[in-house]
């Protein structure tokens, strides 16, 4: 019985990591991406041009 025990815990977290792929694969699309895609953007840019103006300018 003692490998019973052993294999529990990875097959639970098998199937607890394999249902969490399945819901983000399925979530990815839909109605929200291009709401999505616009913050992710505007976060890139905003992140983007903060890091130029932090730049010296003699560097």
């Amino acid at each position: 019985m003692d490998y019973v025990s052993a294999l529990v815990p990875p097959v639970v977290m098998a199937a607890f990591f394999i249902g969490l792929i399945v819901t983000i694969v399925k979530s990815q699309g839909g109605p929200n991406k291009a709401k999505e895609d616009a913050i992710v953007d505007a976060a890139l840019a905003h992140a983007d041009s903060v890091k130029q103006t932090a730049r010296p300018e003699n560097a």
